[in-house]
């Protein structure tokens, strides 16, 4: 017997009930009542009697994501034995087959199917291509099936949607993606990828958080190859620049490169404004814009009357 603490007795109010699994009843141990006499058996639907068998014997499907077109819950004909374990005749082969045949046409016969079919296989391929961990994949996933619901899709370019999803996903995830690099890696143009997104936010109401300019940081820095301590300067450079209002309402990746650039100098780890505008994939007029609006600022946080000027 085992104690089961998720009912209570209906007579005296006792949770402390028994199961008794061989009987298959569920007991309350204060007054005796018996609370249910029939129990469903949750067990295996096999027995082992060794260790060996045991671990052999237990299966199981995989679990459900919506990353798979039909979330994983698929079945599949098995065309070499029965039920029993009996290998098939030659004829039952043939019968099993165009049974297995007649069951994928009937499974991608409905048009709701194919569109899965073909978005999931692109989003695989994305995924892989953008190196997006599986929770981002499994949001960009439900992204585009309720896009599929509110029938945007009609019309429109499959792979753009998922494109579009994918970079949906990762803004609501912070995870650093830029639109030009999905672009790049999808088969659509960048345009066409960037309208089916603002299709996206207007029509499901999504809600993007503001990007933090400190998360471009370790990406620009790694393509520019500078030192730890530069990267981390730049980081600080940010930190106070964001404590006194200075980050709001400017392009975050022209922010980290110019914060970037200023520790680069700081820290003679210089590099050439071109260079760190193309890996911020900015542009140098826009860096050095973002640069003297923070020199400006932290030249004025050193008087606190001012603290509150504005930069360009």
């Amino acid at each position: 017997m085992e104690n089961s603490k998720y009912n209570i007795c209906p007579k005296c109010g006792s949770q402390d009930l028994v199961v008794d699994t061989e009987k298959g009843e569920e007991i309350c141990s204060r007054c005796g009542l018996v609370v249910l006499d029939y129990m469903l058996n949750r067990g295996p639907d096999w027995r082992a009697f060794t260790d060996s068998e045991r671990e052999k014997r237990p299966r199981g499907g995989s679990v459900e994501s919506l990353t798979l077109y039909d979330k994983g819950l698929t079945t599949r004909f098995d065309v070499t034995r029965d039920a029993h374990g009996r290998r098939l005749t030659i004829e039952e082969k043939d019968r099993m087959n165009k049974l297995r045949l007649y069951d994928t046409r009937s499974k991608m016969d409905d048009s709701w199917a194919r569109n899965l079919s073909i978005a999931m296989s692109e989003l695989d391929r994305l995924s892989a291509l953008l190196h997006i961990p599986i929770n981002v994949k499994e949001h960009a996933a439900l992204i585009y099936r309720k896009a599929l619901q509110r029938d945007l899709i009609r019309g429109r370019s499959i792979d753009a949607f998922v494109a579009a999803s994918i970079y949906a996903a990762c803004r609501l995830n912070n995870l650093p993606r830029t639109l030009k690099r999905i672009s790049q890696a999808s088969t659509r143009e960048h345009s066409e990828i960037a309208r089916s997104y603002r299709l996206l936010l207007k029509e499901l109401n999504l809600r993007m958080p503001i990007d933090d300019p400190m998360k471009f940081i370790p990406s620009i820095a790694a393509k520019l190859k500078v030192r730890h301590d530069t990267e981390r300067e730049a980081i600080n450079i940010l930190h106070k620049a964001k404590k006194f209002q200075g980050l709001s309402g400017k392009d975050p990746r022209g922010l980290a490169a110019a914060a970037l650039y200023m520790a680069c100098i700081e820290n003679n780890d210089k590099r050439v404004q071109k260079d760190v505008a193309s890996a911020a994939g900015t542009t140098e007029v826009t860096l050095r814009n973002r640069l003297r609006g923070l020199e400006h600022l932290l030249k004025t946080v050193q008087n606190p009357e001012k603290i509150n000027i504005e930069f360009e």
